[in-house]
């Protein structure tokens, strides 16, 4: 197998990475770029169809239209793997490993990524719902297309993540830190950022953004004028302020 999984290095400016939103002529400040995975499979292995096993070791495997609903590989390890079209209702993969792999067309409800490692994946066309990845940790990820219900990332760390033309419906990033996450042309809807920590996150591409909880922790994020503009009623509110026409 011949594999190659590195990051881009982010770099100040430009689309994604470029100057913070302002008014006139007021300062204008950097944002840090997300760094997105690169991967090239090779020579995979097609997967032998049994069930997922804790602990289990899946190295150079594609698993193609597998199902694995209500299957139990808490602590795997997926390395150098594609996931195609996969069943993954209330499967728990508490603690897994997933390395250097890509997952396109996953679905299912409750899947269990509780305490999950992501490094190096891109997740394209996902169909999911109430997916428990709190205490996760998701380092240059991308998340391209598709629709996630309720994704539960509270107390996650997330680093160099893109969320890409999605859907997140009532996503909960609670008591999580995210440093260098772009959302871009994707849907936020009833995000929930009570308690979070934001470093170099970039809202500005986001074609919807609605915050239901937690608008005074987005010291740290960049907005857009327009996007100001919308969420001001709720900064008025969190001020205290009254405002009336």
């Amino acid at each position: 197998m011949v594999r190659r999984a590195t990051g881009r290095t982010g770099e100040d400016g430009g689309p994604g990475g470029g100057p913070g939103g302002g008014f006139g002529g007021a300062r204008r400040t950097a944002v840090k770029a997300a760094r997105r995975p690169e991967l090239r499979l090779y020579d995979l292995r097609p997967f032998d169809g049994g069930e997922l096993e804790p602990d289990g070791d899946y190295d150079g495997l594609e698993f193609r239209e597998s199902d694995f609903a209500g299957q139990d590989g808490g602590g795997a390890r997926f390395l150098d793997c594609a996931l195609t079209g996969c069943a993954v209702d209330e499967t728990r993969l508490h603690q897994a490993r997933v390395l250097d792999s890509v997952l396109t067309g996953l679905r299912g409800v409750g899947t269990d990524l509780a305490e999950s490692t992501l490094r190096d994946v891109e997740l394209v066309d996902a169909r999911l719902g109430g997916v428990q990845m709190h205490g996760a940790v998701l380092e240059r990820v991308l998340v391209r297309g598709g629709k996630i219900d309720y994704l539960n990332l509270r107390a996650a760390r997330l680093k160099d993540v893109v969320f890409e033309s999605c859907v997140l419906v009532e996503p909960d990033f609670g008591g999580a830190r995210l440093e260098r996450v772009e959302f871009v042309d994707c849907v936020l809807k009833g995000a929930d950022l009570t308690g979070v920590e934001l470093k170099d996150v970039d809202l500005r591409a986001a074609a919807e953004l609605d915050i239901s909880a937690g608008v005074e922790r987005l010291a740290g994020a960049v907005i857009s004028p327009s996007q100001l503009m919308d969420l001001a009623p709720v900064l008025a509110a969190q001020m205290g302020i009254r405002v009336e026409g």
